[in-house]
Formats: structure tokens, C-alpha cells, sequence
């Protein structure tokens, strides 16, 4: 894992998370695979395993950089712009 620029400039504390499961999936009747959580502003949402990608879409529409998994027991964090683990 590498530190990217974005982590720095993350919030400290880590947000609230906005749900406990993909809303928008809720909304559309969907199934999220696996969850994550933007450490910008706390949105939690569907990986890219899951048939709308709702994590990646909150990204593109937001450009908010980093996110974690939102799995039990996994701690573990994407930066978008850098494409690695951080």
C-alpha cells in the first residue's frame, strides 16, 4: 500500500456513513455485491462486482478521491485518481 496525496487531504475524523447499505441499489431493487464508503463525505455504496457500480458513479459525479471498504473486518482504501490501494 502507498500514501497518495488525497489521503492527506481527507477528513479527520472519518465521516458518518451515510447508510448501512447502497441506496440507490435499494431504490432500484438491486443487491449490492460489496460495499464502500466515500471518506469524503461518508456515501456508502455499491463496488464495481455489483451491476451498477454505484461507488465508481459517486466518484465520476463528485470527484471525492478515496474510499474504504465497507465490509466487515476489511480495512483497506481505493484512491480513484491514483488507481491503487492506499
Amino acid at each position: 500500500m502507498s500514501e497518495c496525496t488525497h489521503v492527506a487531504e481527507l477528513p479527520r475524523p472519518e465521516p458518518v456513513p451515510s447508510a448501512l447499505t447502497c441506496s440507490e441499489c435499494l431504490v432500484l431493487g438491486s443487491h449490492p455485491v460489496q460495499l464502500r464508503m466515500c471518506l469524503e463525505c461518508g456515501y456508502v455504496a455499491c463496488c464495481d462486482s455489483s451491476p451498477h457500480r454505484h461507488a465508481t458513479a459517486h466518484h465520476q459525479s463528485t470527484g471525492h478521491p478515496v474510499m474504504r471498504s465497507f465490509e466487515p473486518g476489511e480495512t483497506w482504501r481505493w484512491c480513484y485518481p491514483d488507481g491503487s490501494i492506499v
